[in-house]
Parts: C-alpha cells; structure tokens; sequence
C-alpha cells in the first residue's frame, strides 16, 4: 500500500543525459511523488528544511531533514515519498546513471625526495 496522492510532487529536470539525471523535486504539503523504482544510484540535496514519509510498501518512516542536507541511495529502491510536514519543501536529485563515466580531478602525485 502506497500514499494517497491528492498532490503529485512537481518535478523538474534541469539536466538528463547519458550520465546523470538532476532532477529538482518540489512538495507542497501532503504531496506525493507516486511509487516507483529507482534504476540508478542517487543522491539526494534539501533545498528546504522538512519531514519526508517514505513508504517502502509495507512501512513508512519519516525523517527530518536541513537544508543542505543530503544523502545517497543504491539502485533498486522502490518507495513512494510524501512531504509530511506543514510547509513546502523541494530536494534536487542527482541519479547517476553511468558512474565510470565521470571525470573527478585527481591530486598530482607528491614527488618523492631524493
């Protein structure tokens, strides 16, 4: 069983390619985001401080998070999330969809003394 969605959350995608997708997520209270099924591993930035209810299908928990905060997620997590608090609240998304494909700056190594 899943959250009762009066309210759908507001998605928009401000970037999709070949190796991520960001997405910023807006909630006004009681909003859902619709069960689904997460194919890539994610991360998770709060734009506002808020209550998020997770339904994993059988539970729901609810956390409170800051903005600022943010939290990652593997591939393969199935849930519907609600804003369970009494103000609006919006995360940006970050899934990655092909993690070899991204470029980090490496340190240049230390030269060694002779």
């Amino acid at each position: 069983m899943t959250f009762k969605c009066v309210t759908p959350a507001v998605p928009t995608v401000q970037q999709d390619d070949d190796n991520v997708r960001i997405t910023r997520w807006d909630f006004v209270p009681g909003a859902t985001t619709g069960w689904h099924t997460h194919g890539w591993p994610y991360f998770v930035i709060m734009l506002t401080d808020g209550v998020l209810h997770a339904h994993s299908g059988e539970t729901v928990i609810e956390t409170r998070l800051q903005a600022g905060q943010a939290y990652n997620r593997p591939a393969g997590v199935q849930h519907d999330v609600m804003n369970g608090g009494s103000e609006p609240l919006a995360f940006v998304e970050i899934e990655v969809k092909r993690p070899e494909a991204l470029e980090f700056s490496k340190p240049e190594p230390t030269p060694s003394r002779p």
